[in-house]
């Protein structure tokens, strides 16, 4: 199918398809008639796997874009005139959950006749349950329709994105300045304002006269510009409407291109970062229930950008449970760094294990992450867990500040986010006017350390109390489906775009992130997996090279990285082995199924203690378990004697201790 909207041509604004990449391809799709089902009114047809709606309205033609899943607030895109130009950031964002909206005002240049047709198409939106704060994109004259409804209506506009904006009528069309105007246009142009040559020099209609009440409202404006442009010179346009901004005490930001085309006389150029466009528009119309965003940025975020622009390669490392196992926020955020910087050459590295917290993540930090090489950009997550699996306030800072420490000690370059997500209980806590007791530590720790956060759990909790979506239906669960996730991955960009608004200076260079006092002394910054073979006088353990914890008609279901792997293993009682060992704490990660039984230990000449092995999932799951048996010692050499017993859980079904790694934190 062809779009209905002609492309439109002006002597010397003409736009076509120049950026064959960027721009609404042209799909084949057999159109259909309107249903009673439809969303929108008119026809619909398929543009690159998205519902397109083309209507009449208000006796013009206009369309609407659907995405395949409404982000959180239903947020759009206004796009004037020239819908089919460097639509590259368009196509991004309707991936991302937004609506795309135009309507044809044709050569109403932004007059008083368009806004009102504006002022009713844009009640025509949100009667849809749009979102009433829209995000406006204007090219070229199309900048004078955009200016011209935001000064109008500043309340209902999030951010301006125009690319080679008309900010003066009198430069172009009217050429009165360096610019070869279009006599014709201007003609026109005088018409449609009620104006003549004469009163034409005194009008303060333009765009570079109407910024206060946009100004006064704090609407973000992004600008792309040719310095060679002689169509709509920089000069008379955009650098003048970004000077009298500023003095207003508005923020606008320019992206410069140095050479448009020659044939278009520098109006036209293949756009150089649309996902930077879509970034600034999703980072402001992200449609909060109030003006809190739900991260916090510390310090900077520049040396892994630094890496990646400059030495056109990055490391990316995910430590985390299930949520970041499973397909889903990670995929996305990758995809979005691979956009981001195309030229870079990404390793992505999956250091994920369901059902780990903080704890089991410092202590297998270095063989996980460590073991791929230099990481430049750290995600951590364990808010969850870290409940779930009933660690105490001690040990979820313990745990978190070992894998900060230990981070940070490999590579003081390497920049750090720790991410909250979401759980019931989390969400009872906040609706309570409570953080949640894990997030509490969490975030204790990640500011002392100067590492950036993300509070999504706070995020989904206030979103779904504002009825944006909902828990069961939409998130589903604390394993989000891939609308919960999207939600995620959206706030993630936010932030990076956010702490990545401004371009590197040139020459930049990394700068060490500080290491500051140890806030616990028992933290496991040293924490590590320690080798079957340092075990000593074993009696009844052996390592099985490849185990399988289901043999022996035991069943429950396993996790990647424990099954088939080498294991030490007793499964009956009185079974032994020491361990010497130097360090502040020790204990096992096991796999905790159906039959795990009870041990003793013993650490030096000190009393015998015991511990349950078995766990609240272990009747169907042999699930990855961390069991910290001393972690308060004395530095220096320790020997610690385990055994198992002929006690077990009254749920087990036998006494079985199967070890995947021996853990020590060092002193």
């Amino acid at each position: 199918m062809r779009f209905l909207l002609p492309v439109l041509f002006a002597i010397t604004l003409g736009y076509t398809s120049l950026d064959t990449k960027a721009t609404f391809a042209e799909s084949t799709s057999e159109q259909s008639n309107t249903s009673v089902s439809q969303t929108w009114p008119g026809v619909k047809s398929n543009w690159n796997g998205f519902d397109r709606y083309d209507f009449e309205f208000d006796g013009l033609t206009a369309f609407v874009v659907e995405p395949k899943v409404a982000a959180p607030g239903k947020p759009w895109v206004w796009r004037a005139r020239f819908p089919s130009f460097h639509a590259g950031a368009d196509q991004i964002l309707l991936d991302r959950g937004y609506h795309i909206a135009h309507i044809n005002t044709g050569g109403m240049l932004g007059s008083d006749r368009a806004m009102k047709h504006w002022n009713a198409f844009y009640h025509f939106i949100i009667e849809h349950d749009l979102h009433p704060k829209v995000a406006l994109e204007g090219v070229s004259r199309g900048g004078l329709f955009v200016y011209g409804f935001a000064s109008r209506w500043p309340q209902r506009v999030t951010c301006i994105y125009c690319d080679t904006p008309v900010g003066d009528i009198r430069s172009w069309p009217g050429g009165k300045g360096s610019g070869r105007g279009d006599a014709k246009t201007w003609k026109a142009c005088l018409k449609e304002y009620g104006l003549s040559e004469e009163t034409a020099s005194q009008f303060s209609g333009n765009p570079i006269d109407r910024l206060a009440p946009i100004a006064e409202a704090q609407i973000p404006i992004l600008h792309i510009v040719s310095l060679n442009d002689v169509i709509v010179p920089p000069t008379e346009n955009t650098f003048v409407l970004a000077e009298r901004y500023r003095k207003l005490g508005g923020t606008i930001d320019i992206m410069t291109v140095e050479e448009g085309t020659e044939k278009s006389g520098g109006h036209h150029f293949t756009h150089p970062d649309p996902v930077r466009v879509a970034d600034f528009i999703e980072r402001h119309t992200a449609s909060l229930p109030g003006t809190e965003d739900y991260f916090a940025i510390r310090g900077s975020l520049d040396n892994c950008r630094t890496v990646f622009e400059n030495e056109k390669r990055g490391r990316v490392a995910f430590l985390g449970g299930s949520i970041t196992k499973m397909s889903g926020w990670r995929d996305l955020v990758c995809e979005y760094l691979q956009k981001r910087f195309p030229e870079t050459e990404f390793d992505f590295v999956d250091a994920a294990i369901p059902s780990t917290g903080s704890t089991p993540g410092a202590f297998r930090f270095a063989n996980d992450v460590l073991s791929h090489g230099k990481v430049d950009l750290l995600f951590e997550e364990a808010a969850v867990n870290d409940l779930h699996n009933m660690r105490t306030p001690v040990e979820m800072t313990r745990g978190m500040e070992g894998i900060l420490r230990h981070a940070r000690r490999s590579n003081p370059n390497m920049d750090t986010v720790v991410l909250h997500f979401v759980e019931p209980r989390h969400m009872t806590s906040y609706r309570n006017g409570e953080v949640p007791e894990t997030i509490t530590q969490h975030e204790a720790v990640a500011e002392h350390y100067g590492v950036s956060t993300i509070h999504l759990a706070k995020e989904v909790t206030d979103r779904i109390d504002a009825g944006q979506f909902d828990w069961e239906h939409d998130f589903v669960n604390l394993h989000p489906s891939p609308y919960g996730h999207a939600v995620y991955a959206s706030t993630i960009r936010r932030m990076l775009s956010t702490a990545w608004t401004s371009p590197l200076p040139p020459n930049s260079l990394l700068s060490e992130h500080p290491m500051p006092d140890v806030i616990d002394g028992y933290s496991y910054d040293h924490g590590k997996y320690v080798d079957f073979e340092s075990i000593k006088d074993a009696n009844g353990f052996s390592v099985i090279e490849s185990c399988d914890p289901r043999s022996d008609d035991i069943g429950g279901s396993v996790r990647e990285g424990f099954v088939d792997v080498p294991m030490l293993v007793a499964t009956e009682p009185g079974a032994s082995f020491t361990l010497e060992f130097d360090g502040r704490a020790v204990g096992l990660f096991i796999t905790a199924g159906p039959d795990a039984g009870v041990i003793s230990y013993r650490i030096d000449n000190g009393p015998a203690k015991t511990r349950d092995l078995f766990t609240k999932w272990s009747r169907g799951l042999h699930i990855p378990w961390v069991v910290i048996l001393e972690n308060e010692l004395a530095l220096g050499s320790h020997k610690i004697t385990i055994e198992t017993t002929n006690e077990k859980n009254s749920l087990s079904r036998g006494h079985a201790c199967r070890i995947v790694h021996l853990l020590v934190n060092e002193s």
